[in-house]
C-alpha cells in the first residue's frame, strides 16, 4: 500500500444492527479481523451489535476503524469503545449513505430497516454488497440485473470469499 499524497487507505463497510444475535455478532468479529489483518480500513455506523463486534474484531487485528455517527457528539451508545476514528454526522439514518459511499465492498450481518436501506444504497450506488443472514434482495427482473447483492449461506464461505476479494484488490 502506497503513503503517497492522494492514495487512500481501502474500506470495507459492514453493516448491520444495533440488535444482534450471538452469531452474527462472531460473524462480524471475525470480518472485522480478516479486514484489518488484509490492511483494509473497517467502517461501520459506530453503535452496538454488530457494529461493535466488527470494530473489536478489527482493533484485535490491529486495525484501523471509522464510525460515521448518526448523531452530533458521543451519547451512551455511539460511539461504541472500538470506534478509533469517530465521525459525527447529526444526520441520523441519512449517514447510511455516507456509509455505503465511502467503501469498496459493504458485507450486511443480519440487520433491520437501516441494514435494509444501506443495501438498497449499494444498489443505487454500484458498490458491491454480501449479505449473510441478512436481507434477501432479488428483482422480479434478475436477468438483466448486473449488480445485485451476493448471499452466502454460511460464515465459512463468506470469509473464504471475503479473503479471495481483499487479496486481488
Amino acid at each position: 500500500m502506497s503513503n503517497d499524497i492522494g492514495s487512500s487507505l481501502p474500506v470495507v463497510a459492514v453493516l448491520g444492527g444495533s440488535m444482534a444475535t450471538d452469531e452474527q455478532c462472531a460473524a462480524a468479529f471475525q470480518v472485522g479481523s480478516l479486514v484489518a489483518e488484509r490492511g483494509w480500513v473497517v467502517l461501520t455506523g459506530g453503535g452496538p451489535g454488530v457494529m461493535e463486534s466488527a470494530c473489536r474484531g478489527a482493533v484485535d487485528a490491529g486495525g484501523l476503524t471509522v464510525a460515521i455517527l448518526p448523531t452530533s457528539g458521543p451519547t451512551d451508545n455511539y460511539p461504541n469503545r472500538w470506534v478509533r476514528l469517530p465521525i459525527y454526522t447529526g444526520a441520523g439514518m441519512a449517514r447510511n449513505a455516507f456509509n455505503v459511499l465511502s467503501a469498496r465492498l459493504c458485507i450486511a450481518i443480519g440487520g433491520e430497516g437501516g441494514t435494509l436501506s444501506e443495501i438498497g444504497m449499494c444498489l443505487k450506488a454500484g458498490v458491491p454488497v454480501w449479505c449473510w443472514d441478512s436481507w434477501s434482495v432479488v428483482h422480479s427482473d434478475d436477468a438483466s440485473r448486473t449488480h445485485r447483492p451476493k448471499a452466502f449461506e454460511t460464515v465459512d464461505l463468506l470469509l473464504a470469499e471475503l479473503e479471495t476479494y481483499l487479496s486481488n484488490s
